[in-house]
């Protein structure tokens, strides 16, 4: 690509060869101011400073299409540039640069000092500023996506992080749990087996060696629980939890305690009879949601809804929205609820409804099955960004800009173009104007050689000279010829 935009510009800079927009120069500085500019793209990525300030001795020359090309060499090299200041000082000596070597252009000399400076300082914000701006920003482009991207890495890797700690601070919980409910049935076994034990000592001697092992086995089993289980809890004091977690008395004395405008609908029988880890369940997923609910909406009108039927119970707790801006929580809570809900065999979902606030809804098994299906939980997947978070309107806008930014030094290079063909007086030299026929010169001749001139309300074309600012040649045409020409003091 890096020869593709030499060649073009080496391409353009011999354009005046063909299709002048003022006074030609000599070909062979045309060829050479051609030559140069190629130069200077060629070198810009490399040479950055030294591409800048070796445009400034093309201004010299008339040769509009390579100075157009500077542009492209000024977006390079200031793409490639990372300190400012550096940047800007190297911008103050080319725009310098380019003003002392413009004025050795004929069209310059000839003018007044103002329109000369004007004219400079007209052609460094549209040669040198915007090209200059635009590369700057889009040289800080990709160093800043990058940042982004390693930033958005960055927070993906720490959610993931933190939903595996939930999940294992929740499988954690339950274990400490099962370390509770079980060892409280063990002590039971071995309680009543040690009474077995002293009952068949005395009446029932052949089976004493039996029940002795039913007392040991259980002591046993409640020393192994304990080490296995009793070093995953994670709070040495757990929740006082009994047989009427879960239930309906349960639900309503945490939505009473709550200190919200929360109401209970409880449809369905009770749970008394269900498994303990789904009353358990039930329990966690009412208290993280009203909890969640203090703190991020308090003001919150909120609705507890337990349905059991069918073999399953169904909670939900929904708040309507809040006056205050909710806080951004760390999720920890529901994702731990997804996690036991999950072990359970039920499902869990938790976001903001259409209507506003917040929903925490579960589907839990009356009656799980023993050996729960962990595939499902085993692995922790980042999900992919939500199309908000890709596309958005920053994002779209930030695009355009950048387009625009790309296309500005080109589009302003060609508007200044313009404005030197169309309002800059061509210059005619003294032997030219000498060389003219009355009723002889064809208009089109002198058109295609010195343009249109500055055209007159007479209709006539004016043209300032090369040698004499005050002075300028009037050339009036008829029919297609000179019908008369004269000088003209200004």
């Amino acid at each position: 690509m890096r020869y593709v935009w030499t060649l073009l510009a080496f391409l353009v800079g011999l354009v005046p060869l063909v299709a002048p927009l003022a006074p030609v120069p000599h070909p062979a500085l045309t060829v050479a101011t051609a030559l140069w500019i190629a130069a200077l793209v060629w070198i810009a990525p490399d040479r950055p400073e030294w591409a800048l300030l070796l445009t400034a001795p093309l201004f010299a020359v008339n040769n509009l299409w390579a100075q157009a090309i500077t542009t492209i060499v000024v977006f390079t090299a200031c793409r490639r540039l990372p300190r400012l200041g550096r940047l800007w000082a190297l911008l103050g000596i080319m725009t310098l640069l380019q003003t002392a070597f413009s004025q050795f252009q004929e069209s310059y000399r000839s003018m007044p000092l103002w329109e000369a400076v004007a004219g400079a300082v007209i052609g460094s914000v549209f040669f040198v500023l915007f090209p200059a701006v635009s590369g700057m920003l889009l040289g800080r482009r990709k160093p800043m996506v990058r940042l982004l991207q390693e930033r958005n890495e960055y927070l993906e890797r720490a959610r993931a992080l933190t939903a595996a700690s939930a999940r294992a601070d929740e499988r954690a919980h339950i274990a400490g749990e099962m370390h509770d409910m079980l060892g409280h049935r063990l002590s039971l076994i071995s309680i009543h087996a040690g009474a077995l034990e002293l009952t068949t000592a005395r009446k029932a001697p052949q089976l004493h060696e039996q029940a002795e092992l039913i007392r040991t086995t259980s002591s046993l089993a409640m020393a192994e629980l304990r080490e296995i289980l009793g070093v995953l809890r994670t709070n040495p004091e757990p929740e006082s939890l009994d047989e009427d977690t879960g239930t309906r008395s349960d639900i309503a004395a945490l939505v009473e305690g709550s200190g919200l405008a929360a109401s209970l609908d409880w449809s369905g029988d009770d749970l008394h009879g269900a498994d303990q880890r789904t009353r358990r369940a039930v329990h966690r997923v009412v208290r993280e949601a009203l909890t969640n609910v203090a703190k991020h909406a308090p003001s919150a009108r909120t609705r507890v809804q337990v349905a059991v039927q069918a073999g399953r119970a169904r909670i939900q707790v929904v708040n309507g929205p809040s006056p205050a801006t909710p806080g951004r929580g760390t999720r920890r809570g529901l994702i731990g609820l997804e996690e036991r809900v999950g072990l359970l065999g039920g499902s869990f979902s938790a976001g903001p409804p259409v209507e506003g606030g917040f929903r925490v809804a579960a589907d839990v098994p009356l009656n799980p099955p023993a050996q729960a299906d962990l595939t499902a939980t085993e692995a922790v997947e980042v999900p992919p960004p939500l199309a908000a978070e890709v596309l958005t309107v920053p994002r779209v806008l930030g695009g355009g800009c950048l387009g625009l930014l790309t296309l500005l030094p080109i589009a302003g290079a060609l508007i200044v173009l313009l404005l030197f063909a169309l309002l800059n007086p061509t210059q005619m030299n003294a032997p030219y104007f000498d060389s003219l026929r009355v009723g002889v010169t064809a208009e089109g001749d002198v058109y295609e050689e010195f343009g249109l001139g500055q055209l007159g309300v007479d209709g006539c074309s004016r043209f300032r000279t090369s040698h004499n600012p005050d002075l300028s040649y009037k050339l009036c045409f008829r029919d297609g010829r000179l019908s008369s020409k004269e000088q003209e003091r200004t």
